[in-house]
């Protein structure tokens, strides 16, 4: 199976979540249908069905994060000494040519992503544009809007 990058801060939060979910949610679960089957007939007992179905979101979530666990292909970014040269995990700053406009992003694996704290998928258009760039490269990004043009002001391994 092909190795999925994830930075070590991914890699920590996903084995956060799953030890929540093994260590908490699981027994809370496991207890909620416990008391519903005490309360007899399970044709047409609701809270029942509710924590089976709960049960069942649960032990999917934990599976899906052990299987993007063990897929994983952990990138410690603070590791690699920083040439100025964009990789995965690198956080970049970035100037619209066009509008002076000054955006920074951290590359980052698919399950991490999230434009709202600055996090950009290493497969978006903005990322496959800079990997591999250098600090005073010019960049063109094609993006649903049409092309921008930016140049790579700075690259920080942090």
């Amino acid at each position: 199976m092909q190795r999925i990058p994830m930075t070590a801060a991914g890699a920590e939060k996903l084995s956060a979540e799953l030890e929540e979910l093994k260590t908490v949610t699981r027994p809370k679960v496991i207890a909620a249908i416990a008391e519903a089957r005490a309360h007899g007939d399970l044709k047409e007992n609701g809270e029942y069905h509710a924590a089976r179905e709960q049960q069942g979101f649960v032990e999917g979530r934990i599976a899906e994060i052990e299987n993007k666990l063990s897929n994983a292909q952990v990138i410690d970014i603070k590791q690699i000494a920083n040439h100025g040269k964009v990789i995965f995990g690198a956080t970049v700053a970035l100037m619209n040519i066009e509008t002076d406009e000054e955006i920074c992003y951290q590359i980052v694996g698919e399950d991490e992503a999230d434009i709202k704290t600055g996090k950009i998928s290493v497969s978006s258009p903005i990322a496959r544009s800079v990997i591999g760039k250098q600090e005073g490269d010019s960049v063109v990004v094609k993006t649903p809007a049409g092309e921008a043009e930016y140049e790579i002001i700075k690259v920080d391994y942090i």
